[in-house]
């Protein structure tokens, strides 16, 4: 308090005070400069791991299918829509749009898309915005490694989130993505194949909100959308970490929820949740902001925790491709974080509205999307059509369902394949009764 004091009046101070024992003033300060070393020990652990990622690519992109270029005019990569076909174009049921998980890429969905695609499915996918080859250093890293380049450094493919605020361009990435497909399935043979979209997490509540406020003749084609463990809920990560993010976590996510949103509480519990708000949101928002910043967010903006990874899928060949597939985002820029965070909140005010039937298949022991966002937009959905279903895993924590190990993974895939072929008969038993 004394260093304090002096330094306000701009008084010198050599550490010794006039009538104490000098010995006793530094016994005193010994304390405080072991309590600063132990705080700027923790503080460069916290940041050196972001300091020192980096990620190379040194094999191409893991393309399939047919690529076909849907040109941007902003400036970005050309969005491609990647296609499979059933060999018997006769036989085909229907067209299926595969969306992606948060910081992954389509090309992951190799097998999922040959799997309905020996089921007489169209099957389409894309990379939305700033994911896969729809961010323009992982582009360029293919077109560098295609053209020979033994590897290219990938390591700030996650700015391309600086600019993101919320899931618009992500939306957009959907729609152009939607509409292409249902072009290309209309091309291929009879025209009016029923759409549907099966979409993993993040990209499950991309599908969900646009869907939710987007009416045209193309969202008029989807059919149906399969929700894998829907992005409806903020992460709850396990463990020490957990002691530490999950209270600002849960506060952050309580003071977006009742900001400028009164609920049903009783007086003094809404009043005290407005104050709340008022006075944490802006304060968050504002750190978030600044951690954005060109030089801040490379320090601030974590790395993938290596918890996480054990909570995707139990097959240790699973995780081994994880760890090691060049083309999935490791970083995450804060102020993106953010606003998938407000985007949820969004979405939970208005999800009761949500009327595209769905068949929802979630963790009950997911700590990456909770169970609980889940069960709320079940709870408030389910009666809104007949045809609406959901698969609860009990015993299951793991996020990412399909790459999970035999046979938890085929059974998941053939609950899905039922459910489109129960959708596919209603509509073609409706078509027949109409004629």
């Amino acid at each position: 308090m004394l260093f304090y004091v002096l330094r306000q009046q701009h008084l010198p101070w050599d550490g010794a005070v006039p009538g104490v024992d000098n010995r006793y003033i530094s016994m005193l300060m010994k304390p405080a400069r072991v309590n600063l070393t132990i705080l700027v020990a923790m503080l460069l652990l916290l940041l050196l791991p972001g300091c020192v990622h980096q990620q190379y690519a040194t094999t191409p992109y893991p393309a399939w299918g047919e690529e076909n270029s849907i040109p941007r005019s902003d400036g970005n990569p050309p969005l491609l829509l990647r296609m499979m076909y059933p060999a018997d174009s006769e036989k085909t049921e229907a067209c299926l749009l595969l969306v992606h998980g948060m910081n992954e890429h389509i090309g992951r969905y190799r097998d999922v898309a040959y799997y309905f695609m020996q089921r007489n499915f169209i099957v389409a996918g894309f990379d939305y915005e700033a994911h896969g080859l729809s961010n323009p250093v992982l582009w360029q890293a293919d077109q560098a490694l295609r053209a020979g380049a033994a590897a290219v450094d990938v390591s700030a493919a996650y700015l391309a989130q600086a600019v993101l605020g919320n899931l618009d361009p992500a939306r957009k990435s959907l729609d152009l993505a939607l509409q292409k497909t249902v072009a290309l399935c209309d091309a291929r043979g009879k025209t009016g194949y029923p759409v549907f979209i099966l979409s993993h997490s993040l990209g499950a509540l991309i599908t969900a909100t646009f869907l939710l406020h987007n009416r045209n003749d193309v969202t008029e084609r989807v059919q149906g959308v399969v929700f894998l463990g829907p992005g409806f809920a903020v992460s709850e990560p396990p463990g020490w970490l957990g002691w530490l993010a999950n209270p600002v976590i849960k506060l952050s996510f309580h003071a977006e929820t009742h900001f400028l949103n009164p609920h049903d509480e009783p007086f003094p519990l809404m009043a005290f949740n407005q104050v709340l708000a008022f006075l944490t949101v802006p304060i968050l928002e504002g750190v978030f902001e600044i951690l954005s910043w060109p030089g801040l967010r490379r320090v601030f903006s974590p790395v993938t925790p290596a918890w996480m990874v054990d909570y995707l899928t139990d097959s240790a060949e699973e995780k081994k491709k994880i760890r090691e597939d060049s083309w999935i985002i490791r970083r995450t820029v804060p102020r993106y974080a953010k606003g998938v965070e407000e985007e949820i909140v969004l979405f939970r005010r208005q999800m009761h509205a949500f009327d595209t039937p769905y068949d929802l298949i979630y963790s009950a022991q997911d700590p990456i999307t909770p169970a609980w966002g889940s069960e709320d937009f079940i709870h408030a959905t389910l009666s809104n059509r007949g045809d609406n279903r959901y698969l609860e895993l009990a015993d299951s924590r793991y996020h990412q369902h399909l790459f999970l190990t035999e046979p938890h993974r085929s059974e998941v895939l053939q609950h899905i394949a039922q459910w489109l072929a129960h959708r596919i008969k209603v509509l073609n038993d409706a078509q027949s009764s109409r004629h």
